[in-house]
C-alpha cells in the first residue's frame, strides 16, 4: 500500500507525524509513506524507516515570489512529482487550505479531518474521505487518530512511538552521553525564558564541571549564546550547524533544557531526557511527548497560559518589589528560576 503524505511544517507538527507513521507500519507491515515536506525539514521524514520518499515543497519561500518560481519551474516539476505518483491514498494530516490545495494534484483519494475537526475548516471540502478527531488532546493523538480511522486498524493504546532510526542521525558517532543543551531559541517573545535565567543555570552546570553546549540559529541566538557562555570553562557556543548537525548533537547529550521550541519536540523524538519550560503556551497541547520529558509551567501570573504572541501582563507595585524586572520578564517563568530548574534536572538525571 502506497499513500501520500501530507505535513508540511511546521518542525514540531513534523516530528508530531511521526508516531503516526509507526504505528500504521506495525498495523500494515507492506504500507510505505511518500511525504511532503517543507524543503527546511526535509531530512526528518528520511529517518523513519516507512518513508520511501521524500518530496520538498518551498511554499514558505515560493509565496515570496510567485513570479520568480513560476519562471524557474520549480512549482511545475514538483506537481509533476505528485502527479505521477501511483497512491492508494493521500492523507493530509494538516488540516490547512494551503496542505489541502496540494491535494488537487493526485489521482488518489484524499482523507483528511472532518470541517469540526480542522485547523481551517474550508480545508476538508478538499477531501473525499473525512474523519473526526476531537479538540483538546496533544498533537501527536489527534494525528494518530486520524491515520488509524484513515486507514482502518484500531488505534494503539501505548503510548506513541517516533521510530526513528538513530543510526541514520548519527552514523558512526560515540554514543557516550556527557553534554546539556541549552535549547534557547524560540518565535514568539513571550516563549523565551529569560536570558538573566540562562546564564545563571550555565554558570551552576560550570561550578560542578557539567559540560553544556548551545546551538544557535541566527545572529541573534548567537549573541545571546555568547553571552550566556562568557568566560565559562564548561559552556561551549557552537558553531553554525543545520538541522542534521543539531539533530547528531541533541541525540549525543545526556539532557536538554528547553523553552517551548521546535527543536525541543526534536530531542523528544531522540528519546533525550528533557526538560521544557513554559509560559504562555500549553504542553497539555503541544508539549514534549514521549518518555522522560518534563514540563515545567509557573502559577503565577494568573493568566498563564494565555496563548498570546505579546505579554499583555501589567506589572504591578509588588512586582517590582519580588523581581528584577529588568531581568526577570516574561513573569510567568518567575516561578521557573535556575535553582529550581536545576534540581528538576538533578532528578532527571538520578543523581
Amino acid at each position: 500500500m502506497r499513500v501520500l503524505l501530507i505535513k508540511t511544517s511546521s518542525l514540531g507538527d513534523v516530528i508530531h507525524t511521526l508516531p503516526a507513521l509507526t504505528d500504521a507500519k506495525r498495523a500494515i507491515p507492506e504500507i510505505t509513506f511518500d511525504w511532503v515536506v517543507e524543503e527546511g525539514f526535509a531530512e526528518i521524514p528520511s529517518w523513519h524507516p516507512a518513508v520511501n520518499r521524500v518530496i520538498p515543497v518551498a511554499l514558505r519561500r515560493w509565496r515570496k515570489n510567485i513570479w520568480k518560481t513560476w519562471r524557474s519551474g520549480e512549482w511545475q516539476a514538483f506537481k509533476k512529482q505528485i502527479h505521477a505518483g501511483s497512491y492508494d491514498l493521500v492523507i493530509d494530516a494538516q488540516g490547512l487550505l494551503k496542505s489541502a490545495w496540494l491535494t488537487r494534484y493526485t489521482h488518489a483519494p484524499v482523507a483528511g479531518l472532518n470541517k469540526q475537526s480542522a485547523r481551517e475548516k474550508i480545508a476538508s471540502h478538499f477531501y473525499q474521505h473525512v474523519y473526526p478527531v476531537a479538540w483538546g488532546q496533544h498533537a501527536v493523538e489527534r494525528v494518530r487518530q486520524l491515520f488509524a480511522q484513515a486507514l482502518g486498524y484500531p488505534l494503539p493504546q501505548t503510548i506513541g512511538d517516533y521510530g526513528l532510526d538513530q543510526h541514520k542521525v548519527m552514523g558512526d558517532l560515540d554514543t557516550v552521553k556527557h553534554a546539556v543543551v541549552f535549547l534557547h531559541g524560540t518565535t514568539w517573545d513571550t516563549k523565551h525564558w529569560p536570558e538573566y535565567y540562562w546564564r545563571q543555570l550555565a554558570m551552576m552546570l560550570d561550578a560542578q564541571s557539567i559540560q553544556v553546549k548551545l546551538p544557535w540559529g541566527n545572529d541573534t541566538e548567537k549573541k545571546r549564546a555568547e553571552r550566556i557562555a562568557d568566560g565559562l570553562k564548561h559552556v561551549e557556543v557552537l558553531p553554525k550547524l543545520n538541522l542534521k548537525g543539531v539533530a547528531t548533537v541533541l541525540a549525543t547529550a545526556k539532557a536538554c533544557i528547553a523553552v517551548d521550541t521546535g527543536l525541543g519536540h526534536l530531542a523528544a523524538a531522540l528519546d533525550v531526557p528533557t526538560i521544557s519550560l513554559f509560559g504562555p503556551t500549553n504542553p497539555a497541547l503541544t508539549g514534549a511527548y514521549g518518555k522522560d520529558q518534563v514540563h515545567l509551567i509557573g502559577k503565577y501570573p494568573a493568566c498563564i497560559p494565555c496563548l498570546k504572541k505579546e505579554c499583555s501582563y501589567q506589572i504591578t507595585e509588588s512586582d517590582k518589589k519580588r523581581f528584577d524586572i529588568t531581568k526577570e520578564q516574561p513573569l510567568c517563568f518567575s516561578e521557573l528560576n535556575p535553582q529550581f530548574v536545576l534540581t528538576q534536572l538533578t532528578g532527571l538525571l538520578g543523581q
